[in-house]
């Protein structure tokens, strides 16, 4: 099946998505003839009117040069709201299971240098909710790297760059990563890149040491926490199982 974009649930399975191999070129001169019947103008004339299966073809062919990723992702939005408990402050804004659709999204949002005080963001695997309550989070945790305020060019190259890592598959242990986070607070922002098992111990380190070495963070440090703990204690309270 080629991806044609968006069906009734929203999204084709990236699984579904295959490559055709299409035939040899169109002779442009011979198809302006005659299609379907319909005269085609030709000859000096500008204005060439193409059929309206002409025009399908045409952007069919557009589609099928879409390249897939792995997994659907979900792109979501958190902004803190005194009127509302925490599940409504939080919105799913799209999806996305191709790279061109991934940088129509991240192109068309705000850098989270631009986002106001007390606003996240999050990118997770779809049917995945990015709170530690969800089935697939609540036995899990999270890497996390703290930037203070002035660094703010820099906070958005480790974003984009972190998520680039995640959707494409660049870590040993892809199978464990949930999700990407971005907090975005008065004092300092903080990354997070979720996993689904905290007791998963070669897969953690491995993931941790990847984030490293590809983000390039040399001596910034980044810690682990469980999100069991971060359930029962806040801020800096909160233990640290691992450090690198």
């Amino acid at each position: 099946m080629v991806y044609t974009g968006f069906e009734s649930n929203g999204m084709q399975n990236a699984e579904e998505t295959e490559w055709v191999q299409y035939g040899e070129p169109i002779d442009w001169e011979r198809g302006l003839t005659v299609y379907d019947g319909v005269d085609v103008i030709s000859g000096d004339e500008q204005d060439l009117k193409l059929s309206k299966n002409r025009m399908m073809s045409l952007i069919d062919y557009e589609l099928a040069m879409k390249h897939p990723i792995q997994h659907t992702w979900t792109l979501w939005h958190w902004e803190n709201d005194r009127t509302k408990c925490w599940t409504e402050m939080l919105s799913d804004v799209t999806s996305f299971n191709t790279v061109e659709d991934f940088f129509s999204v991240y192109y068309f949002i705000k850098p989270p240098s631009d986002l106001k005080i007390f606003n996240d963001y999050m990118v997770f695997k779809a049917g995945v909710r990015p709170m530690w309550e969800d089935d697939v989070n609540k036995e899990g945790g999270r890497w996390i790297m703290l930037f203070d305020k002035a660094s703010g060019k820099f906070i958005d190259k480790m974003w984009h760059d972190l998520i680039l890592c995640m959707i494409g598959e660049c870590f040993q242990y892809s199978n464990e990563i949930c999700g990407v986070v971005i907090n975005v607070r008065h004092k300092a922002n903080k990354l997070s890149l979720w996993t689904k098992n905290s007791r998963n111990v070669q897969a953690i380190l491995s993931i941790g040491r990847q984030m490293k070495e590809l983000l390039h963070l040399g001596e910034l440090e980044i810690h682990y926490q469980v999100h069991k703990d971060a359930m029962v204690q806040h801020g800096p309270n909160v233990h640290a199982l691992y450090r690198m």
